[in-house]
Formats: structure tokens, C-alpha cells, sequence
């Protein structure tokens, strides 16, 4: 079954475009890291250490865990249309909110709210599951987060612009701008997939236990956290290498940032091209591989003594290139382990996913000092991208030995 022959486009009686798809996902990547060059200005505007700036990425991170936890389940129960556009509501809403925000506190506040916009990837994930099987759902992600990666490859670049033309707060009506459209797009184009909704929360909570006790639904969970812990650790670190140590502008910063996207778009060209020939285990193990090469080789190099801007953001793109190839095949595993409860897996593996990568990000945030290089973060991206090695691993040998959980 494939979504193309059942969709029309902006007729919401149909199930949802592939345009819509990709274009409400790339808001929700926009959103994270858009703003990154612009962490400095704002921590000037309002006055206020860096660190405290960079809050606004570990708690838009932790936010975003806490939705996709949340909207999962409500999204199994009440449809995935109603909670898309609930989500870009309060996304529009809290943009302008940062807008108008008078102190760091009000900014952040409003920050964390903005991680709403996290409903896009939580539910346009269960969509795709609600329409097709494992295999061929890892194929669509991986096409649809091939064309998505493009915004976070342009957006960091386009923010730093923004902030040395017009100033910081343009970002942000940029951000209320591009979540009007998405709201109007999900309202004209996305029809309710849905069709099997639970009954009551009660019942879909009792179900819990299945995902709990599966073994291949918690390896596929880690292998994305660990996976994407590194990039998330990147997204909170870079910022301060590519400032401090490096002494970027934020336009260039914005340029070189976007590295790990060409990377990610790459790998997801692959997956959405050879997931369904080689098997999604396998393409996940090998993403995992290349993810810790990358790392590991810049570590390498500035233990060296040759390390640079270049070589730095330069082997990021291997990082992206390992999420690109894992992420839609542990993503398309952890909505298959149990069917019936595609949206709760989604939910429940976002939140762990972006949980994991909150964490990481204010770990790098804080173990990056004046004086320490880009070495507390290359190894935290080294450590992390190893681990998801060891946890696909555990999914082939459990695969091997009884099947499935």
C-alpha cells in the first residue's frame, strides 16, 4: 500500500500529501536551530550570560521530549489532524511571545512552549505507519526527511543573516510567519489516517506494558537517542567552538553549522533508496558505524594538533550522514514493534530520543568552557555514537536468537 495513489493534494478528505508532510517536519527542524547563530545577540540583549542564553536549546529539547510523550497518546485517541493543528497553534502563538518577551525568563518561557511544533515529527510519523508496513515506511521516511534535511542545512545560515541585518527578533517573526503556513497547509491538506482511534486512555495506558517489555522496541529506541545524542550534543556545543574557539561571525557560524544536514540529507537519499533491498537492521548498523568514524577522526585530528573550523564542521557531516541512515529505519522499528500503537511508540521514542538529547546538549553547554577547545564535545559525540553501536546489536542478536519481542 502506498500513500501517493490515495492522495490529493489540499483535499483534506484524503490522506496528506507528501509536500505537506515534508514541509511541516522541516518547521519543526527549523525551529531548533534557526536561532543558534543568534545565541550570542540575544544573551547581549537581554543582558545575561551565555550559558543561560544557551538554556533555550536544552529546554526547547526537554519541552520537545515532553510533547512527543504527551501527543502520541493523544493522537492515537483523538486523531492526528486535531493535534497537529492544536500544536502550530500555540507554535505561532509563542514566537511572537519571544518577540515581545522583556527579560530572559518571559523568553525562555516562551521558548519552551515553541517545542510544540514537535507535534509534526511525533505525528507524521504515526501517519506514514497508519498507511503503510515497516519496511516501506522506512523507505517514506527516509525520502520525506531527505527533502526536510534541506531546512536545517539553509536555516542556521539564514538566521545568522537575519540577525546582522534586521536583528534577532526577526528570526522569530520568521518563525510565526512559516507556522501560519503550516497551520494553513495541515488545514487544507491533511486528512485524518487515523481510523482505528482508542477509546479511552485508560485502555491505550494498559497497552504499555507491550512496548515496556519488548526488547527490539527499547534497542531501536536507543540506537536513535544515542545516534541523534550526538547531534543534539553538536547543536548545543558548536554554537561555543564555533564562537569561542574559532572566532566565527554568526553568518559564517550559520554557513558552517549546517554541515551535518548535507550529511543527513545524503544519508537519508539512502535510506529511502536501499532500506527496502538491505533490511533496516543493517542500515542502521552501518549509520551507527559512520557516525562514530566521523567523530572519532576529528577527535583524532585535533589531538594532532591540526584541528580547524574546517576539518571540525567538515567531518560533522559524517555525523549527519549516520542519523540520515539510522533514524528512519529505527524510527520506522520502533512504530512497527506494536502496530496498534503506533502513535504511543512514536511518542513514547521521540520523547526518549529528544530527552536523551536535551541532556547531552546542557552537558556540552556546560562542559565547554573559555580555554577547553572542542574536546569535551568530540568526546561526548565519540562515547554516545559508540554506545548505539552496542544497543543495534542487541536488536540483531535478539532477532537471531528468538525472532521477535
Amino acid at each position: 500500500m502506498s500513500i501517493k495513489p490515495v492522495s490529493k493534494f489540499l483535499d483534506r478528505t484524503t490522506p496528506p500529501h507528501l509536500f505537506t508532510l515534508i514541509t511541516i517536519t522541516g518547521l519543526s527542524a527549523m525551529a531548533m536551530n534557526m536561532f543558534l547563530p543568534s545565541l550570542q545577540s540575544i544573551s547581549e540583549y537581554f543582558a545575561t550570560d551565555y550559558r543561560v542564553i544557551q538554556l533555550s536549546v536544552a529546554l526547547f529539547l526537554a519541552s520537545s521530549g515532553i510533547v512527543q510523550l504527551l501527543i502520541g497518546p493523544v493522537s492515537d485517541r483523538y486523531g492526528r489532524r486535531k493535534v497537529m493543528l492544536t500544536g502550530f497553534m500555540v507554535f505561532i502563538l509563542s514566537s511572537i511571545g519571544c518577540v515581545f518577551a522583556t527579560n530572559v525568563e518571559t523568553f525562555l518561557a516562551f521558548r519552551i512552549l515553541q517545542a510544540t511544533v514537535a507535534v509534526s515529527m511525533v505525528t507524521s510519523r504515526a501517519i506514514i505507519r497508519d498507511m503503510v508496513p515497516q519496511t516501506e515506511a522506512a523507505s517514506m521516511i527516509g525520502y520525506i526527511t531527505m527533502f526536510m534535511a534541506v531546512v536545517p542545512l539553509v536555516s542556521p545560515a539564514i538566521g545568522g543573516y537575519l540577525d546582522e541585518l534586521l536583528g534577532w527578533k526577526s528570526i522569530f517573526w520568521f518563525y510565526a510567519i512559516s507556522g501560519v503556513f503550516g497551520f494553513l497547509l495541515i488545514w487544507a491538506d491533511l486528512g485524518e489516517t487515523n481510523t482505528n482511534q482508542s477509546t479511552s486512555f485508560r485502555k491505550q495506558f494498559s497497552n504499555y506494558p507491550e512496548l515496556f517489555l519488548s526488547h527490539r522496541f527499547w534497542g531501536y529506541c536507543l540506537a536513535a537517542a544515542l545516534t541523534s545524542g550526538a547531534f543534539f550534543a553538536y547543536v548545543g556545543g558548536a554554537p561555543f567552538v564555533g564562537t569561542e574557539v574559532f572566532g566565527l561571525t554568526p553568518s559564517e557560524l550559520g554557513f558552517y553549522f549546517g554541515a551535518p544536514s548535507l550529511g543527513y540529507m545524503i544519508g537519508n537519499f539512502v535510506s529511502g533508496r536501499y532500506s527496502m533491498r538491505i533490511g533496516g537492521n543493517r542500515m542502521v548498523l552501518a549509520g551507527t558505524l559512520v557516525s562514530t568514524a566521523g567523530t572519532v577522526m576529528s577527535l583524532v585530528i585535533f589531538l594532532s594538533g591540526f584541528g580547524s573550523a574546517l576539518s571540525f564542521f567538515g567531518f560533522m557531516t559524517f555525523v549527519g550522514f549516520g542519523n540520515g541512515m539510522v533514524l528512519p529505519n529505527a524510527n520506522a522499528g520502533i512504530v512497527s514493534v506494536r502496530p496498534h500503537l503506533a502513535g504511543t511508540a512514536s511518542g513514547l521514542g521521540g520523547a526518549i530520543m529528544i530527552g536523551g538529547g536535551a541532556a547531552l546538549s546542557a552537558l556540552a553547554g556546560t562542559l565547554l568552557k573559555p580555554g577547553s577547545g572542542p574536546y569535551p564535545l568530540l568526546w561526548i559525540m565519540a562515547i554516545v555514537s559508540a554506545l548505539a553501536i552496542a544497543s543495534i546489536l542487541w536488536v540483531i542478536a535478539r532477532e537471531r536468537r528468538v525472532g521477535i519481542a
